[in-house]
């Protein structure tokens, strides 16, 4: 009977590939809103001066 009940340990690769892409889109948004059209940075550097 328990040999009947195998349980499955860990993540697998689907749901570690989800998470991959998902942080490849987070980290695509940061990106863009610090570096594209909004330019946080380049504001950041020209407010001091």
């Amino acid at each position: 009977m328990n040999k009947l009940k195998k349980q499955k340990n860990g993540i697998t690769l689907v749901s570690l590939v989800v998470t991959i892409i998902v942080l490849l889109i987070l980290s695509g948004v940061a990106l863009n809103f610090t570096i594209g059209e909004n330019r946080n940075i380049y504001k950041s550097r020209n407010s001091s001066k």
